[in-house]
Formats: structure tokens, C-alpha cells, sequence
């Protein structure tokens, strides 16, 4: 009998199995692939950022070194290699994850699991023997997976999801992308960077139409310098393949058809719930008409001793988010008093420029009737970033307009998938702009931007523009 089972070993399962060992608890995973670490460590947020920072390499080291005084000649694009070192991460990162799994003595069970009842979970390996678990306590974290449109047939050849386009070993001609939000702008900037036309189609009338309107409106602006075109407002209707070439007909906001015809297309439109193969009704599990696992505030299902956490549930389909759940779950488990402000979970997009976001946007404190005042600076007037010739974007600040406190920041430039943090901290302690603006920041850093950008909301006072 263990004291818990954990079922998906994702950044949701796997931290809190190591959580729940950390805190004395006889621990078992149980994991349908032969690897751990689910969709982020393995065709997510590891390998995209992989294939991130090696074409941004390659667009610098075409378009950026010269001015550097660095001269390079016969440049070219080696995809084979960049696919290897992609999987080469990956690998290291699966490593340190089993490794982790033997540090904390949890017990590591391959096959897909699935509810017997209650307190037990069957494990049905690859040549269809299976065991039986029993645990006292049961976290499902099954993730998700790519979602589609009934219409499209994804061959996984032309007509691919973000899992598949992360081992294409060519650069497309024409690759088209269906759907402007993280995945998909991710990907595509990728293949723009090493030379291949980018169409995006989006059915919205902005870019990442989750986050702050000024965060699209800006990375629109960066990402057409890479050639990339949009096709905002655009419903998708049919989506054909002939030998090598696909074709994309969407419909515009005037109702007339728009033809697009490319090598590839990439279906980025979202992510779904993954509970196939669970069996959750012979737990007595309730599964929304989404798909997503029914849960109270404290991630508990409507069977005591079973609990769902990370995109399964409700919420942002964030691998930290699923991080802080499963911790949150485990240390109830040992009666502790946990919390989790979802309001103050960030949001990145790992473009260049970057974009991150926390807290309200404007759209929703317009929505709400909340008086805010709003300070704003760009990159264009920092040294930094000036020095490293990252001039695009801006941070965005938020503040109550009576009280000051910081309710929202927004940022889309060089390094703010780390700079957000500094925000993040600030809205924890309920910070105002002023706090911000009083604090010392090193010269010349990108950070300096935050600082500006909170005396800018403080009276208009920013110092250098």
C-alpha cells in the first residue's frame, strides 16, 4: 500500500511525487512512455526551447554579427544537427529526472495507468501483463495533448502538431500555421529564423489573444521583421494535401475565401485534457463536458481520496502551474496550509523578443470597472539594451490608481521570461510601483525597463526618455 500514487510523471506528477518523498510518504508514478518528464521535458517546453535558442543563433550569426565586427562566410543551416542536440537535451533532461525518481526512493512503474477503483490503479505495461497498485492517495496528472478541428486529417507527414514538427529535419518552403498563440508563433518563429516563409491564419483579431492586447500588437510587429505574414481574423475552413504540398482555405472577416498553399501545415490551435485510457468512472471520477477533471479549490476530486492537478483541470495549461498544484496537493496531504494565487502565475512566450506576462491585463481591469493608471517604457531607451541591439518592445506596468499597488505587468523584450520573476515577487508582497521605483537596479541592465516603467507610473516620472 502506498501512501500515494501519482499518475503522469510530467512537471505536475514528477514534482510532487519528489515533494511527497520529501515529506515522508511512500511514493509510486506511474508513466505510459518509456521516458519520463511528459509533454514538457519531451516534445514541449525543453525541446522547443532547444530548437529556440539554435535558431536564434543562426539568425544572429546571419543578420546580427557583422555589425559585431564578426565576419562569417558560407553560412548554412545544418537541421540534422539541430535535431540532435535537441534530442541530446531532451535526453539530459529525462536523465535528471529518473535520477531524481531514485534520489527520493520513489517506486517507478511503466505502463498506462488506469482506475480499478478508488484506492487502486492498474498498471498495464507494453506486452499487456499488468500489476495492481493500491495508494491511500491518488493524483491524476495526465497533461494534455494537441487539439484539432474535425475537419483537418493530421497525417503527421505535411499536416503536423507541435510533436511532430520538432523532428522535421528540413527547413519548409512554406510553412503554414494554423493558430496564433504560444505554440504556434514559438515554432513558426523558429523556422522563420533558419529561412522558411511563415504564414500565421488566427480565427482572433490579435496574436496570443490570452495576454495583454499590447503584447500582441507588439510581438506582430517584431515577428514581420522576420518575414513573417498573418492572417488575423481568419476562420480556417478546409485543409488538403497533395503529395507535397498542402493546401489552407480560410474565409476572412469579410466572408471571401483566402488561399494559402504551402509544404507543411502546423495545427497549433490548443491543447486538451488527456484522461484516455484512465478509466475514471470505475473510480467514480466526475470528467466535465471539456474534458477536464472536475476538482474543488483544493484540486480535490468529488472522490476524497483521489485529487487531479496541472491541464487536466481547470486553469492555464502551464508546465509551473502544474508544479505549484502538485506541490499545493501533496503538502495538504501532510496537513499543511498551502496556497496558490493563480492570479500571480506568469505567462511566457519564448519568441524573440520574449513576452511575459502577470496579474490583470487592461482588457480585464476595463472589464472589471477598475481604476488604473498605467506606466510605460520602452527598450528603444535602455543602454542595455541598446549594447546587445535588442531594441524591440516595451514594459507595460498596471498600478491601483489610489493605492499604487502593482496589478498587473507585462513585458515583451530581451530576457523578460527572466524578468518576470521580479514582478512576480512584487505582486506577492503586494508591492506599489513606487516600491519598484525606489529600488536600486544595477546599470546597464534590461531590469531597469520594470524600474522605468513603475516611475512611469508613478506621476509620469520616468528618468530617461
Amino acid at each position: 500500500m502506498y501512501d500515494l500514487i501519482v499518475i503522469g510523471s510530467g512537471p505536475g506528477g514528477y514534482v510532487s511525487a519528489i515533494r511527497a518523498a520529501q515529506l515522508g510518504l511512500k511514493t509510486a508514478i506511474v508513466e505510459k512512455y518509456p521516458t519520463l518528464g511528459g509533454t514538457c521535458l519531451n516534445v514541449g517546453c525543453i525541446p522547443s526551447k532547444a530548437l529556440l535558442d539554435s535558431s536564434e543563433h543562426y539568425h544572429n550569426a546571419a543578420h546580427a554579427f557583422e555589425s559585431h565586427g564578426i565576419d562569417l562566410k558560407e553560412l548554412k543551416v545544418n537541421m540534422p544537427q539541430m535535431i540532435k542536440r535537441k534530442t541530446e537535451v531532451v535526453k539530459q533532461n529525462v536523465d535528471g529526472i529518473q535520477y531524481l525518481m531514485k534520489k527520493n526512493k520513489i517506486d517507478v512503474h511503466q505502463g498506462i495507468g488506469s482506475f480499478v477503483d478508488k484506492t487502486t490503479v492498474r498498471v498495464t505495461k507494453g506486452d499487456g501483463s499488468s500489476e495492481d497498485l493500491s495508494g491511500k492517495h491518488i493524483i491524476i496528472a495526465t497533461g494534455s495533448k494537441p487539439a484539432g478541428l474535425p475537419f483537418i486529417k493530421l497525417d503527421k507527414e505535411r499536416i503536423i502538431t507541435s510533436t511532430e514538427i520538432l523532428n522535421l529535419a528540413e527547413v519548409p518552403k512554406h510553412l503554414i500555421v494554423i493558430g496564433g498563440g504560444v505554440i504556434g508563433l514559438e515554432l513558426g518563429s523558429v523556422f522563420a529564423r533558419v529561412g522558411a516563409k511563415v504564414s500565421v491564419v488566427e480565427f482572433m483579431d490579435s496574436l496570443i489573444p490570452t495576454m495583454d492586447r499590447t503584447m500582441g500588437k507588439e510581438l506582430q510587429k517584431s515577428l514581420k521583421k522576420l518575414g513573417v505574414e498573418f492572417y488575423l481574423k481568419h476562420k480556417v475552413t478546409a485543409v488538403e494535401r497533395n503529395g507535397d504540398e498542402v493546401t489552407v482555405n480560410a474565409d476572412n472577416s469579410k466572408g471571401e475565401q483566402v488561399t494559402l498553399k504551402g509544404d507543411y501545415v502546423l495545427v497549433s490551435i490548443g491543447r486538451k485534457p488527456f484522461t484516455e485510457g484512465l478509466n475514471a468512472e470505475a473510480a467514480g471520477v466526475k470528467i466535465n463536458e471539456r474534458g477536464q477533471v472536475e476538482v474543488d479549490e483544493h484540486l480535490k476530486t468529488n472522490i476524497d481520496s483521489i485529487y487531479a492537478i496541472g491541464d487536466v483541470v481547470k486553469g492555464a495549461m502551464l508546465a509551473h502551474k502544474a508544479e505549484e498544484e502538485g506541490v499545493f496537493v501533496v503538502e495538504q496531504l501532510v496537513g499543511q496550509k498551502p496556497h496558490i494565487n493563480y492570479l500571480l502565475i506568469p505567462n511566457v512566450v519564448y519568441t524573440w523578443p520574449e513576452v511575459a506576462g502577470v496579474g490583470y491585463t487592461e482588457e480585464q481591469l476595463k472589464d472589471k470597472g477598475m481604476a488604473y493608471k498605467t506606466g510605460k517604457f520602452p527598450f528603444m531607451a535602455s543602454g542595455r539594451a541598446r549594447a546587445s541591439g535588442d531594441l524591440d518592445g516595451l514594459v507595460k506596468v498596471l498600478a491601483d490608481a489610489k493605492t499604487d499597488e502593482i496589478l498587473g505587468v507585462h513585458m515583451i523584450g530581451p530576457r523578460v521570461a527572466d524578468m518576470i520573476a521580479e514582478a512576480v515577487v512584487a505582486m506577492e508582497f503586494r508591492a506599489s510601483a513606487e516600491d519598484i521605483a525606489r529600488m536600486s537596479h544595477a546599470h546597464p541592465t534590461y531590469t531597469e525597463v520594470f524600474r522605468e516603467a513603475c516611475l512611469a507610473a508613478t506621476d509620469n516620472r520616468a528618468l530617461h526618455i
